[in-house]
Formats: C-alpha cells, structure tokens, sequence
C-alpha cells in the first residue's frame, strides 16, 4: 500500500499563538510552503461528527481572513455538489458565498 504525508509546522510564541506555519505536502510538490491560515475538518465516524483544527497566525490581516473564508464557503458548494449530486443545495451554498462576499465587504 502507498502512503504520502501533509504536515503543518506551527510556531508558537510564548502564549502559544501561531507566529509562522508552514505546510508539506509529497505529492503536490509543495516543501514548507509558508501560509497564514489553515482550517482541517476530519470526519469521526463512530461520534457522527466533525473534528477540525482552525488555525491563523496573529499577524493575519482581517481584509485576507475574510476572502480566505469567503473562498472556503465557495470551495464546499463545489465539493457538496460533487458529493450528493444536489445542485439546488450546492447552488444555496454558492449564494451564501456571495452574500458574505458583498456583506463582510470583500467584493
């Protein structure tokens, strides 16, 4: 069996906040890439639940938090249409992406 690795390097400072993350991933070419933000969802199968891991560095200016999540809110129409097939729900989600877009200022 084949195995790859993603890995995220968090600094922390002394009130452990994130100073600097850097990711890797194998087989996308990517080799400690800088970044400012991440978000992980994993699905727990035994608790139904969503597990996630959201992470930003402090010097994250607020204008990039806003089109990082406004990206994400697009990104899950897309995979939501993909995983069910249901393009009326997967087109809601893309109008709420819209809305925070106009809304949170960032178009």
């Amino acid at each position: 069996m084949r195995q790859t690795q993603i890995t995220i390097n968090v600094e922390l400072d002394e009130n452990h906040v994130p100073e600097k993350m850097t990711w890797n991933a194998q087989d996308g070419g990517v080799e400690n890439q800088e970044t400012k933000a991440t978000m992980i969802s994993v699905w727990d199968e035994k608790a139904m639940e969503a597990l996630r891991i959201d992470l930003w560095t402090k010097d994250m200016p607020v204008d990039q938090m806003k089109m990082f999540l406004h990206q994400i809110f697009v990104s899950l129409g897309h995979t939501y249409q993909r995983a069910t097939g249901e393009d009326d729900v997967a087109e809601k989600i893309q109008e709420f992406a819209e809305d925070f877009a106009f809304m949170s200022k960032i178009k």
